[in-house]
């Protein structure tokens, strides 16, 4: 009589639904026809079917005593989330309704979420990696590798969803890597996550202070008219110049010194005019487009020998592009946050694929028309600098209004950076995100002081971006989710050799590029 007298269903949290666990608190509720369901309309009885239903889901939950699994509801016994309703004795039912009031956003919103958060100062240096990797050779790899940091940003994306009789509904990829891995994995996500911040901190301070010192001298040379000129430069209105000519060929050297042309005459844009987020990269295409449409292309093939003024289509540097475009294409540690909030999450494969499509285009623009437009003949196309803003002279008035822009862009975005660096590592460690003064002030002391003798000394930001990025990609982008996939396919007695093999190539993949970095 006691068991008789048990609820049939146990209680139901909004919002969340469980189909395959054994704890009766977690059961779904059943269906009933709309018919059933109270309203304003005057109530009927059970339905036939209904009651069938209930039989049923009444059976499965006495067999659910057992531990085999096996005995557990089906899915196709369980109703969808949107028709479930909770059953009264009383022959009528109530609808139950999400209890996550949090708005959802339509997919356009989502695609560019992504696209702006990918978007940051790798774009700069895309000229460059080209440069580095050979024409033909940096346009394959820039598709190559967005096809590969896309699908592991896709297993990243479905990890939560390989884990049974768990609700992962708010868990992140960092408690997918301690479910798997335990402590390590909880550590090492949290070490090359930090690895990522951290970088993007020292080349952000590295620009912030290449865009102070250029955006200072353009303004003084202007109050105070002063004409400057430059050895190594064209000719015309849009002046392009080689700020440090003697460039090694692995491009290690640094830009510790700038050669500005005399002032170039340019339009005044409105004060009005915002530079931050999105609108930074549409004024840096804009500025791309213009530059192009002004100097032309000059291009010419050599695919294996280099020549005075132009660089071979395949080179062996190839792997510093690599290494760029592993930082460039990162977003996998935040990906799924920022998918919780679409609106239709059945579109999420298809929004993520659209979002790197648009960050890929926007690279491969940026990249090709830098390198194409750059005049060679008279300068070299090995001139190109790891900031392609370099190569234009600081009297350059659209050049100036996109330095002071990403200035200004940077210089409220770095705090935000050192808030969420603070807070990982933190309150991993402390247990709280502000243990105290002196914790964060010997943060703050060692996260500044990085930056500053990286641009004292080696103000570099396309090496900067590709040993974070390689460093970084290494776990969060090849390793972890090609791990994390295989594991939980031979839980499952899915995994099969193919599979294996082309996941077991991706580890092999950022093993070898961060290795890249170092020995070519």
């Amino acid at each position: 009589m006691d068991e008789d007298s048990k609820p049939l269903l146990g209680s139901v949290r909004a919002g969340e639904y469980y189909t395959d666990s054994l704890d009766p608190k977690q059961r779904r509720p059943f269906h009933v026809e709309p018919r059933n369901i109270v309203g304003d309309e005057v109530q009927e009885r059970v339905s036939a079917e209904a009651a069938a239903l209930s039989s049923r889901v009444h059976y499965y939950g006495r067999l659910t005593a057992s531990s085999d699994r096996l005995l557990v509801p089906p899915d196709h016994v369980i109703p969808s989330p949107e028709d479930i309703y909770i059953y009264s004795p009383l022959g009528t039912a109530f609808k139950v309704h999400g209890g996550d009031s949090t708005p959802k956003n339509p997919s356009i919103v989502t695609i560019f979420a992504i696209w702006n958060t990918m978007m940051g100062t790798s774009i700069l240096s895309m000229p460059w990696g080209i440069k580095q990797a050979g024409f033909t050779l940096g346009i394959i790899i820039i598709v190559l590798m967005g096809l590969l940091t896309l699908y592991c940003c896709y297993r990243v994306l479905k990890s939560t969803k390989s884990i049974p009789y768990v609700d992962t509904s708010d868990w992140e990829f960092p408690d997918v890597c301690k479910y798997y891995f335990g402590g390590f994995g909880k550590w090492s996500s949290l070490v090359f996550s930090l690895v990522s911040l951290i970088g993007a901190m020292v080349v952000y301070w590295v620009l912030m202070s290449n865009f102070l010192f250029n955006t200072g001298k353009f303004i003084y040379n202007y109050v105070h008219n002063v004409n400057t000129s430059d050895t190594f430069g064209t000719n015309g209105t849009d002046r392009v110049i080689c700020p440090y000519p003697n460039l090694d060929p692995d491009g290690e050297s640094s830009t510790l010194q700038y050669y500005v042309s005399d002032n170039s005459t340019g339009p005044v844009f409105d004060r009005w005019f915002t530079f931050l987020g999105t609108l930074s990269v549409v004024y840096l295409i804009f500025l791309v487009t213009y530059k192009a449409i002004r100097l032309g292309f000059h291009l010419d093939f050599h695919w294996f020998d280099s020549s005075v003024f132009f660089v071979p289509e395949f080179r062996s540097l190839f792997p510093q592009l690599t290494g760029v475009l592993t930082l460039a294409f990162f977003i996998h540690n935040c990906i799924i946050t920022l998918m919780k909030n679409n609106r239709h999450q059945e579109n999420n494969v298809r929004d993520l694929s659209l979002a790197y499509l648009l960050v890929g285009l926007t690279y491969l623009y940026v990249g090709v028309l830098i390198f194409a437009a750059f005049p060679s003949p008279p300068l070299s196309k090995d001139c190109i600098e790891p900031n392609f803003l370099d190569n234009f002279p600081s009297s350059d008035v659209l050049v100036f209004v996109a330095r002071t822009g990403l200035l200004f862009q940077m210089t409220t975005v770095y705090p935000l950076l050192g808030y969420l660096v603070r807070v990982q590592l933190m309150g991993q460690l402390f247990g709280d995100h502000y243990p105290s003064f002196l914790h964060v002030f010997i943060l703050n002391i060692f996260v500044v002081g990085a930056g500053v003798l990286m641009a004292r000394f080696y103000p570099n930001i396309g090496s900067i971006i590709r040993y974070s990025g390689a460093i970084c990609g290494l776990a969060l982008v090849f390793v972890l989710p090609s791990l994390i996939h295989m594991i939980s396919l031979q839980r499952r007695g899915e995994l099969r050799w193919p599979s294996a093999v082309f996941h077991g190539f991706l580890v092999v993949l950022g093993v070898a590029n961060l290795f890249g970095q170092f020995f070519m």
